[in-house]
């Protein structure tokens, strides 16, 4: 770490690549470097298909189902139409755009009190959401399917989240090819003990940790938060989840040199990094950390 001090020029240099990467168009759809961006917060940040248009992201997570476990099912896109929504999903698609659905979220009214509910939301997602289809079960995109379920699990109860995973991935059977995505967007802390019984299924294809929301501990030694997951879920690929702007998290917000010095440098060289996590297309736009457009 020394020697950082010793080479401004190249660490300037270094920096410029990094970012020139990181907005570049296009980036592979697998493997390392994959951008995830979260979409569905704010009326404002634009149309699904405009995030997709932008080529910045490889994958785009509409959030929120924010009521669930329940009998009650809520699709909270902040004022966004859903009429069109479908369409965009589809377009996004044809880019080769991965595009999920995340459940639970901040401020919803979401858990699972039993084994039924658990079976209960998993055939509600298959059939409302993905490639399922029920008479009675309506279908808020219509005819489009999202290509998985991310558990972003931040209330509530702990319990039934691995049996809805385990009913959620046993929904495979009936695709040919491909299949259902599972991701999980924990906080940074290790372990998260509301996801922790669902990520021991070893289902879960990709971890977003969440390099923010208030966890100091994960402020003060982010590389060192991050490794522990990716040390304890060697067979996902994990991602690095930061905010955009410091108008999302002032506490959390780093700057893309600090971002590359403080983690990427590292995490990158680790066989299972998967790439970045964007907390979200709203303040992306305002603050182009990724993001052109």
């Amino acid at each position: 770490m020394a020697s950082f001090g010793r080479h401004p020029c190249c660490l300037l240099l270094a920096a410029a690549l990094l970012l020139s990467h990181l907005a570049a168009a296009g980036l592979a759809a697998t493997g390392p470097g994959d951008i995830a961006v979260y979409w569905g917060r704010h009326k404002d940040e634009g149309t699904l298909r405009e995030a997709c248009d932008t080529g910045a992201y490889t994958t785009v997570i509409i959030s929120f189902l924010s009521a669930f476990g329940h009998g009650t099912y809520t699709l909270d896109l902040s004022g966004h139409p859903v009429a069109g929504v479908g369409d965009d999903i589809k377009y996004c698609q044809s880019k080769g755009i991965l595009v999920l659905l995340s459940i639970g979220g901040q401020g919803g009214e979401y858990w699972l009190p039993s084994s039924q509910s658990a079976a209960d939301v998993a055939d509600y997602l298959w059939n409302a959401f993905l490639a399922g289809g029920r008479a009675g079960v309506p279908r808020p995109f219509g005819d489009a399917q999202v290509n998985g379920v991310d558990f972003f699990i931040d209330q509530g109860a702990t319990e039934h989240y691995d049996e809805l995973a385990r009913r959620l991935y046993g929904y495979n059977k009936y695709y040919r090819g491909g299949g259902i995505t599972l991701t999980a967007t924990p906080r940074c802390a290790y372990p998260d003990n509301r996801l922790a019984a669902a990520l021991a299924t070893g289902l879960f294809g990709r971890i977003h940790v969440r390099m923010f929301g208030g966890d100091l501990q994960c402020e003060w030694g982010q590389f060192d938060s991050w490794n522990k997951w990716a040390a304890a879920y060697p067979g996902s690929r994990v991602f690095v989840g930061v905010v955009a702007s410091p108008e999302a998290d002032k506490d959390a917000y780093l700057f893309q040199k600090d971002l590359y010095y403080g983690i990427l440098q590292f995490a990158e060289k680790l066989p299972n990094y998967g790439g970045l996590m964007i907390w979200d297309r709203y303040y992306d736009k305002k603050n182009h950390y990724i993001s052109s457009s």
